[in-house]
């Protein structure tokens, strides 16, 4: 094996280095080179191929790799991070977020997220992947910061920003699997098994031979984030799809890594999985048999959510539908805890009332369940301004660490469709085909928009044009929702707490949360999901509401109050307008 290096100004002055093996697999040498210098493996001496640890892909997946400066001129000395408690993310995809689509350009929306009231952002993949646009789960360089977005000085850069604004930053990474075009991996090592298979093709060798060293490398991909780029919290892509057989996991391994790594830097660092089975073990700690993550996405609070909004029941919908759903994802974390589901045709999932609620990340959207769609179409496309309003308190005042997907706060209207820009024709053919065939279902909506056009990308940029009133209007409430939310009694995550229930009938919800600093306080948030007005019976002994927050101003004012003959034992009765909602404090005792 030799490393194969040359000034960036003059690629003809060549340096040839032989690496020296050791007893593990690994190949060593010295050479001098300057920070833009590139450089090559040369295999058996002859097949050259970018590094596969390189930080820094200036000329694409299969060009040669550069030489980085690690130091950096960092002003965040002082930054002690945001207690996973406080966060309120915004999941943000560089390449649409802005028209340049650059870590540069996406810092001038910090002031704006700050303003809105989000305390972390949560970027989707950067790892360097084929061409200038891509989700970034295509990526083939763990180490190195996309290019087209500015490479890895730029992405410095975005979170040294963030972090003087007060916002934490969560990294979006891939180790279930790496993209097809540009992974060279294959040839420096037994990187990959072929005992498995994932859904996007081979599956990564954690528990074969020699398997110890490929966790080192996506451990050490892990680390490399948090210290030489700051990053704050970790979102992990898929893990179900991670097969791991060893008495130790990989995934316990790595966030116990990190773990390590928080205590000796001095502040948190989550590990956040996206998890689609259910598995409370996926965040019972390591000592107890789970894998010790932080928290992890709440697929079951979205479908519940949609499905009673959009009436949507194709998919994996069709477990779903039903408003007392949508009160057992609020009360226990999942729906699906070992019932029969129809879609999986199995039971599925396990106990949740173990979770807490910051074990949860809820949303009303995100990029999968936008993107995933045939056209792209977010929540605002189906339902009126009303709806949005009702899905928002829903989300906010659940008690779970919530997530906006950009441009959600204020009903962004351009889609987020699935883009490419592969260079292989093959793989371009593959992808369009794979398209075509999982929509071939929905041709009365027209044919799935081509993923490697250049147009299919420019129409998933964010507007960020004058919005309209009713934007404006939603806006405000995202905004006012997210102040209301720093209040004592919902920034607490206790579900023992929190009580949901909903009401078929009448498509009404509420949820109680009983503050656990004050039991006697009260916070109320009653949701019409009907377009016809609404009783709702509230289980409380009181004569005085105050109003936080109504979403008709109209309809309340800063009190109600309740005369006496109204009153039923235990029970006060109020109408919510068609798509109302009403949040109200009281200092009050239960009917228990």
């Amino acid at each position: 094996m030799d490393v194969v290096l040359w000034p960036n100004h003059s690629p003809t002055d060549r340096v040839h280095v032989t690496l020296q093996p050791d007893d593990w697999g690994y190949f060593e040498g010295e050479a001098d080179a300057e920070p833009g210098w590139r450089y090559l493996y040369a295999i058996n001496g002859t097949e050259e191929r970018p590094d596969p640890a390189s930080r820094s892909q200036p000329d694409g997946v299969h060009g040669a790799s550069a030489v980085i400066d690690r130091s950096f001129g960092w002003t965040d000395g002082d930054w002690k991070g945001v207690p996973l408690e406080n966060y309120i993310i915004y999941e943000l995809h560089v390449g649409t977020l802005t028209e340049a689509g650059t870590f540069d350009e996406a810092i001038s929306r910090l002031p704006y997220l700050k303003n809105l009231g989000i305390t972390a952002i949560e970027i989707m993949p950067v790892a360097q992947f084929p061409g200038a646009r891509n989700w970034g789960y295509d990526g083939t360089y763990p180490y190195a910061a996309q290019n087209s977005y500015g490479g890895m000085d730029g992405f410095r850069r975005l979170v040294n920003a963030a972090h003087e604004h007060g916002l934490a930053v969560i990294l979006d990474v891939v180790y279930n699997h790496l993209g097809p075009e540009g992974n060279y991996l294959p040839r420096f090592g037994p990187y990959f098994t072929e005992q498995y298979k994932t859904p996007w093709g081979w599956s990564l060798n954690y528990d074969g031979a020699w398997s110890d060293e490929v966790r080192a490398y996506f451990i050490g991909n892990a680390l490399f984030w948090i210290e030489d780029c700051h990053v704050d919290a970790l979102r992990l892509d898929a893990v179900h799809a991670i097969v791991d057989t060893s008495s130790n996991p990989f995934l316990r391994e790595l966030t116990a890594a990190v773990g390590d790594r928080a205590h000796k830097v001095g502040r948190q660092i989550p590990v956040i999985a996206e998890n689609d089975m259910n598995d409370a073990a996926c965040v019972r700690p390591g000592r107890d048999g789970g894998l010790g993550m932080h928290s992890q996405w709440s697929d079951d609070f979205h479908h519940a959510l949609h499905t009673v909004l959009t009436g949507e029941l194709h998919g994996y919908y069709a477990d779903f539908g039903l408003m007392d759903q949508l009160a057992r994802a609020i009360q226990n974390g999942y729906v699906y805890d070992g019932e029969y589901s129809l879609f999986r045709q199995r039971r599925h999932g396990t106990d949740g009332s173990v979770l807490s609620g910051m074990q949860l990340v809820t949303c009303c959207q995100n990029h999968d369940q936008i993107g995933n769609r045939m056209l792209g179409d977010r929540l605002s496309a189906m339902v009126s301004g009303e709806q949005l309003k009702v899905a928002a308190a829903v989300l906010l005042m659940t008690p779970s660490i919530p997530l906006l997907f950009m441009g959600e706060e204020y009903g962004e209207s351009a889609p987020f469709l699935y883009f490419t820009s592969h260079s292989d024709t093959g793989l371009i053919d593959a992808v369009r085909k794979g398209r075509r065939e999982e929509f071939a279902a929905f041709f009365e909506q027209g044919e799935a928009p081509d993923p490697q056009s250049e147009d299919t990308f420019r129409r998933s940029r964010l507007t960020w044009t004058a919005l309209s009133s009713e934007q404006e209007e939603l806006a405000n409430w995202y905004k006012s929702l997210l102040a209301l939310r720093r209040k004592v009694a919902l920034k607490e995550f206790s579900k023992k707490n929190t009580t949901a229930y909903a009401s078929e009938g009448d498509r009404t919800l509420w949820i109680l949360r009983r503050s656990e600093i004050d039991p006697s306080q009260v916070v109320v948030s009653a949701f019409n999901f009907s377009a016809m007005p609404q009783d709702i019976t509230l289980p409380f002994l009181l004569s005085e509401w105050s109003i936080l927050l109504a979403s008709s101003k109209d309809n309340w004012n800063d009190r109600i109050i309740v005369p006496r003959e109204n009153f039923r034992p235990y029970k006060v009765t109020i109408q919510l307008p068609s798509f109302g909602v009403l949040i109200a404090s009281c200092a009050c005792r239960s009917q228990e």
